[in-house]
């Protein structure tokens, strides 16, 4: 027996509520249901929201975070979470009342950040910049408001990553936060500020690629920060991305820490790597599923759960222009639906291993080219998801014991 399963499922980020709540409401719902409900459709367990902005909100070219006006005490919800996050949310959680919920800031308010975490001299920009130590307090707050904004409209937060992509100056919104400065905004603030409200969201750290984007003083970023003690007792587990590297570092930190938790938190699919439906759903079965789940991790959630045929909405210089979301919608009629490979491989897991079941080992033969990966169940069933890399179909007996 390994670890017990979260959840599995997408990304309701801005741009997908916009586009959802631009369907005709009946067509939706039948979409929500399909992906959601657990009795009717596949289930799908966890989703990951942007905290504040991302590089895909509702409105295009649209950079914000809900304190951008100087003081920790202007702190609000915008538009993008009351207008679209939230009644998505509401509706997708009507279905499933069981959904887990990731939060994910892309950016701290500008006002929060320096060039130089030493000099701290302000950095007025949206792509970039460091945490200014002097508002790690602040900062902490802004998770506590954030979170505490969310229970207040019924929707609890399971979970949040300190930082998007923390070694990626890049993004279209950003903030760099190496292994160090993550600790300690953890240890000194994040953490203790949780504690202090009675806040049971996990906190989950790193949240980037399995190469650490190629950085040496970056190298196994999550097993730094487990290091020091005091910010470790703060930290539920890592979150990984798969822009970079292989996921056989997943082995790595689970060996190196085993009572730590591991989670797959974000893969884009686009017009630079989607070749087929067939062959992006074969791919991503066995690196994206396969291959996480039987790392260690407790969830997978792949990005944008829907974008119009556009790639949108999405951000300026930097976002990505070229996604498509698991699910594309027609942006003449918003009904026309595109369901990408992203939606069935999310959805084939979801719907074998529900929230709360355990993987279990598996053994005897499996064909060459065959792959398997097993879970028993709350219920006491068991799941099974199979992966063929051959061009032949094959016949398996399956034995728990006591059937076959």
């Amino acid at each position: 027996r390994y670890q017990t399963f979260d959840g599995f499922g997408a990304a309701i980020t801005g741009a997908s509520s916009y586009n959802l709540l631009r369907m005709p409401a009946e067509r939706r719902t039948k979409l929500l249901k399909e992906t959601f409900s657990v009795k009717d459709g596949m289930g799908y367990s966890y989703v990951r929201v942007p905290i504040g902005g991302s590089d895909f909100n509702a409105r295009s070219n649209y950079d914000y975070t809900c304190c951008d006006t100087k003081g920790i005490e202007n702190f609000s919800l915008t538009s993008d979470e009351v207008d679209y996050i939230i009644p998505v949310l509401k509706e997708i959680l009507a279905i499933n009342p069981d959904l887990k919920v990731m939060g994910t800031p892309w950016s701290c308010p500008r006002w929060m950040k320096v060039a130089d975490v030493h000099k701290k001299t302000p950095y007025d920009g949206w792509v970039g910049g460091y945490l200014n130590p002097d508002y790690y307090q602040d900062y902490a707050t802004y998770f506590v408001k954030w979170i505490q904004a969310f229970e207040a409209e019924g929707i609890h937060i399971t979970s949040v990553t300190v930082e998007n992509e923390p070694l990626n100056w890049g993004n279209s919104m950003s903030l760099y936060m190496p292994w160090d400065q993550e600790r300690d905004f953890v240890k000194l603030a994040l953490g203790p500020a949780f504690k202090k409200a009675g806040l049971d969201t996990k906190i989950i750290c790193f949240d980037h690629n399995y190469n650490y984007d190629n950085k040496q003083d970056q190298q196994q970023y999550p097993l730094k920060i487990y290091a020091d003690a005091e910010a470790s007792q703060y930290i539920d587990g890592a979150a990984y991305h798969s822009y970079g590297g292989s996921p056989t570092e997943l082995d790595v930190i689970h060996k190196a820490a085993p009572d730590k938790n591991l989670y797959f938190t974000e893969q884009s699919i686009g017009t630079w790597n989607y070749q087929s439906f067939g062959q992006s759903l074969m791919s991503e079965m066995k690196n994206t599923c396969i291959a996480t789940v039987m790392r260690w991790c407790k969830a997978v959630i792949v990005w944008n759960f829907m974008l119009d045929d556009q790639g949108g909405p999405h951000g300026g210089p930097g976002a990505c222009a070229t996604c498509y979301g698991a699910v594309d919608v027609s942006s003449k009629d918003y009904s026309t639906l595109t369901k990408r490979s992203h939606f069935f491989v999310i959805g084939h897991l979801s719907k074998a291993f529900k929230t709360g079941s355990t993987r279990i080992g598996t053994s005897g033969y499996l064909p060459t080219n065959v792959s398997a990966v097993a879970a028993e169940n709350p219920d006491g069933s068991f799941g099974l998801v199979l992966l063929n890399e051959g061009s032949n179909g094959v016949n398996l007996t399956i034995d728990d014991g006591n059937r076959h």
